[in-house]
């Protein structure tokens, strides 16, 4: 079984466990008490520069531990200060050693849109995101079916949440698009053996109309790389581990951002 495989049957372990101790007719109540989202995310990542959505984790299945010492607030607080447009907190917690707590205490302190990257199998997780503070949830083509996707859009509209829907190649961009994703964001690593082409991003933007809004995620190591995607049409770059392994990394996003002016004028 591949990685990815692993990691979504790990997550459907975790949500039986996580309704035996919270029955989801109790979480949908929780969550529709809580006032309906505003779908911060995609708007944030409408602003005309290219958004940055910056990354909190502090291992992954491909390098393991990334940051033995894991000071995830002050982490979040240092991409707020140095004009991150998003963060994304990982909360898987056996490959990512994530935790839902981190984006609790992440969306509470900090004043930008929190992503809640994990592996969604099931609604009940998308109810969980919300009442954690989430402004979005991640939705993996490779792990759902069609409806599934569809199906896991409307429980995000419902509750006012957006969605970056991730594809890989051009059969998941298209089931992307016909589910009615707004946000294609596009891995440049291959969940399945975990190695990394930024050339896919500029193969798939181009099925990707201009009113959709398109993110570009992992593989960013340099200026070049974010001018090259920008070029490209991307509205948002999602960084990691580069972040994550930079000692100051304040000053590391703003060396990224550094040669930054406008959008191209990509048409889709």
């Amino acid at each position: 079984m591949s990685i990815l495989g692993q990691l979504a049957d790990h997550a459907r372990v975790r949500t039986e466990r996580a309704k035996q101790r919270l029955p989801l007719p109790v979480l949908q109540a929780r969550s529709a008490a809580m006032p309906r989202g505003t779908f911060a995310f995609e708007t944030a990542l409408k602003r005309p520069n290219l958004s940055f959505i910056c990354e909190c984790k502090k291992a992954s299945p491909s390098k393991v531990l990334i940051a033995e010492e894991f000071p995830y607030l002050q982490i979040a607080r240092d991409y707020e200060a140095a004009g991150a447009d998003c963060i994304s907190v990982l909360t898987e917690p056996k490959w990512f050693l994530g935790s839902d707590r981190f984006l609790q205490e992440i969306a509470e302190t900090v004043s930008i849109p929190c992503l809640r990257k994990d592996f969604t199998v099931d609604a009940y997780m998308i109810h969980e995101a919300k009442l954690l503070g989430a402004s979005a949830v991640l939705l993996i083509c490779a792990i759902l079916t069609p409806q599934q996707l569809r199906d896991f859009l409307a429980v995000c509209d419902a509750l006012g949440l957006s969605a970056l829907v991730e594809a890989h190649d051009e059969n998941e961009v298209r089931m992307a698009l016909d589910a009615g994703a707004r946000i294609i964001g596009v891995n440049n690593r291959n969940l399945k053996d975990f190695t990394v082409d930024t050339d896919n991003s500029q193969w798939l933007r181009q099925l990707v109309p201009s009113d959709v809004l398109f993110v570009s995620e992992s593989g960013v190591k340099d200026r070049t790389d974010v001018q090259r995607l920008q070029d490209l049409g991307a509205d948002a770059v999602l960084i990691g581990e580069t972040l994550m392994r930079a000692p100051d990394k304040k000053a590391r996003l703003l060396e990224l951002k550094g040669m930054l002016w406008r959008k191209s004028s990509y048409a889709g």
